[in-house]
């Protein structure tokens, strides 16, 4: 729902400083966009895992007091969120954000109201992968009949995470992720812009 980018590559910068690592082109943190804190500094920066818990903590001091609101909603997003509302759709937010911090960004942003559950990864590390986090919602939102739910998502663990938890997934391109990525990963649909899942979701 909104272009996190600036906020996450500023914050990821800010922690690899900290351990004298210095970063050239910030183009090549995009890839830390969507998979887990500590997946990414484990996997990308090769460090061990108290080194990446240590970077974790580093980012979320950061993103915390500025980061999270180096951000901005999409275009036509609160339209889309409005309307689906409108008709009595339920709307549920599943996140690998720690779900304060995405709690503070849906209202900062005023797209919170629209919303029935914000559920998102855990400061603890207790609910980090998506398909836990999406698993979390389904319990608070009490779902039984999974063919009437779909997971929106631009990254390929919002795919698989959604395929685990026996539900339909939509990827979109207008995020982070590619065609590739999401064919990849069997997403169920592909669209290209906030307009095109728009009408998709009205449709079902």
């Amino acid at each position: 729902m909104t272009d996190s980018a600036l906020g996450i590559i500023n914050a990821i910068e800010y922690a690899l400083e900290k351990f004298g690592i210095e970063v050239k082109d910030k183009k090549s943190l995009y890839k830390f966009i969507g998979p887990p804190l500590l997946e990414n500094f484990e996997k990308f920066c090769g460090f061990s895992e108290e080194k990446a818990t240590k970077a974790s903590e580093y980012f979320r001091e950061y993103y915390s007091g500025k980061g999270m609101f180096e951000n901005s909603v999409y275009g036509g997003i609160d339209e889309m969120l409005f309307k689906l509302k409108s008709l009595g759709k339920t709307l549920i937010v599943a996140t690998s954000k720690p779900e304060e911090f995405a709690k503070k960004i849906l209202e900062h942003f005023g797209l919170s109201k629209h919303l029935d559950v914000i559920v998102g990864s855990s400061i603890n590390v207790t609910r980090e992968n998506k398909t836990d986090v999406i698993r979390s919602a389904l319990k608070s939102l009490d779902a039984s009949n999974l063919s009437k739910l779909v997971m929106v998502g631009d990254r390929k663990y919002d795919i698989i995470g959604a395929k685990n938890c026996g539900i339909d997934s939509i990827g979109v391109l207008y995020g982070f992720g590619s065609r590739d990525e999401l064919e990849k990963a069997n997403a169920n649909y592909i669209v290209e812009t906030v307009e095109d899942l728009k009408n998709m979701l009205l449709e079902k």
